[in-house]
């Protein structure tokens, strides 16, 4: 008979740091780690096979490293159903006297492990891997009105003296946005690094098979697979990345161009969310940058934005707004994710650029995310949820706390502006002013209408036709809506009727 625990501490995919608050006072003669993979948890939404080896493999370097360092450990390999019930389960083994869990970062798995522990004692415990704290951010939004990323910014760089001097910020000034939206020119970004990729080894090949094997008709290849899976390779990739890209990051943030999905950013984000990385390093590596002369103040204070000020401020909505988040639908917008969503079979060169990255690498920059297939679907109306369900599917980096929040608010404008200040919206111009996408795609950005009207053109119109009362009088929307006034009713009509080709698929 298995003799009793006293703490069954549970451990999730990402959760992977051996400082989390769940393994406090763990004490290996008497407690037990519990790790568990499920077919739910790569289902639930239709994850691509890059994203499940991510994690699968993930998981599986982390119980290696817990039972090298002498841990008792209970590793559940992919089994099917949900956490609940494997968890409910492996109560019924090891009988706990308490189970203890660092808080989720998924709202949906939190509540399945809350009923799978019945009468048995549940410590869920403060997730210390973020600067900003479930209860602190309720004291930053206690009493306001509305809410801004940028005063929650100001107020972790003061809090925690980052990029500060005394009581200033370095430079003089909050925020270096405006130093960092060039794009690169008609001759493209020249030589670039190359970014950090890691060879498989044989607990990723194992993986990778597994992968091929059970998930096949998942979206996307498990194979060629680089991404970071132990701290080791995670803080080599973060350590090339400051030496080698935050230098020009800053200034070409936004910039795209047609087969390059790498650029100057990080690749960072899948290991900060798995935990493999801790925020404060990064961060930190990035302020040393700076003060040591390597690198330009707005490349420094724009990467840390999105950490510090981005990154901590939506885990703060979601956790305040959950569970009807998720729910929100402020555009009503309700049109079906276009199947090539899946594929990237698609005439339009940005997204089947975008898509096609996504597919093959589990990634995207912010920019193709927000402003390329995040667009596309804001201006065709998608309902929000099944935009959420493709970004969370997608992206290796994609845990629920952080890319609910940054599609349905940011994104999607589905939340009203609670996230974002106005709906991202623009024409093909935009696209055309980023990146090389438009040079030889069948679509001419500026028009409208027509057969060759590029479709972010026409949607764009139509999106301000189909809100213009709502945003009549918005403080930063009123002025490109008061643009309709220039068209006569019949360019009108020839807009939504065009709108109307490009949602039935008719493109040209």
């Amino acid at each position: 008979m298995t003799r009793p625990c006293r703490h069954l501490v549970v451990v999730l995919g990402d959760q992977l740091n051996r400082d989390a608050s769940a393994f406090d006072g763990f004490d290996p003669t008497q407690d037990r780690v519990w790790m568990c993979e499920t077919t739910e948890e790569s289902t639930h939404v239709w994850s691509s096979q890059q994203r499940i080896v991510q994690f699968l493999s993930a998981m599986r370097h982390f119980a290696a490293a817990l039972r090298a360092a002498g841990l008792p450990l209970d590793y559940q390999h992919l089994r099917e159903g949900g956490l609940g019930d494997a968890l409910v389960e492996a109560i019924a083994t090891w009988r706990p006297q308490r189970v203890r869990l660092t808080q989720p970062g998924d709202w949906r798995v939190l509540q399945a492990l809350r009923v799978a522990v019945g009468a048995t004692p549940l410590d869920v415990l403060e997730d210390r891997h973020f600067l900003c704290s479930n209860a602190r951010f309720a004291a930053h939004v206690r009493g306001k009105r509305s809410l801004r990323m940028e005063f929650f910014y100001r107020e972790m760089r003061r809090e925690h003296g980052i990029l500060m001097e005394g009581r200033q910020p370095c430079g003089g000034d909050w925020n270096f946005d405006a130093d960092n939206r060039e794009a690169f020119g008609p001759n493209g970004p020249g030589f670039l690094p190359p970014p950090s990729r890691f060879e498989p080894d044989g607990i990723t090949q194992e993986v990778i098979e597994l992968v091929r094997t059970r998930f096949t008709d998942h979206p996307g290849q498990a194979a060629p697979f680089g991404w970071p899976v132990t701290r080791e390779q995670a803080l080599a990739a973060m350590q090339v990345f400051i030496d080698e890209r935050l230098e020009h990051f800053g200034r070409w943030q936004d910039a795209m161009w047609t087969g390059e999905p790498w650029l100057y950013h990080a690749h960072l984000a899948a290991a900060l969310n798995l935990k493999l990385l801790d925020p404060r390093e990064v961060i930190a590596a990035a302020e040393s940058a700076w003060r040591e002369g390597r690198v330009p103040l707005a490349s420094a204070e724009g990467f840390i934005r999105q950490i510090l000020g981005w990154r901590e401020y939506v885990r703060g909505i979601y956790w305040l707004k959950m569970p009807d988040y998720a729910d929100m639908n402020a555009l009503d917008a309700h049109e079906n994710l276009p199947a090539w969503y899946w594929t990237g079979d698609t005439p339009m060169q940005c997204l089947a650029d975008a898509i096609g990255q996504t597919l093959q690498h589990g990634y995207a920059h912010h920019i193709q995310r927000l402003m390329v297939t995040g667009l596309f679907a804001l201006l065709f109306g998608v309902e929000p949820r099944q935009v959420h369900g493709w970004y969370l599917s997608v992206y290796v980096d994609a845990v629920e706390w952080v890319e609910l929040p940054n599609t349905l608010g940011m994104s999607q404008y589905a939340d009203g502006g609670l996230l974002a200040s106005k709906p991202y919206i623009a024409s093909g111009r935009y696209i055309d002013r980023m990146s090389d996408h438009c040079r030889g795609c069948r679509f001419d950005p500026g028009e409208r209408t027509g057969e060759r009207a590029c479709p972010f053109t026409t949607l764009y119109w139509d999106f301000l036709i189909r809100h213009e009362v709502r945003f009549a009088s918005h403080p930063r929307l009123a002025l490109q809506v008061k643009n309709l006034a220039r068209l006569a009713p019949t360019e009108r009509s020839a807009i939504q009727a065009r709108a109307s080709e490009v949602r039935a698929g008719r493109q040209g």
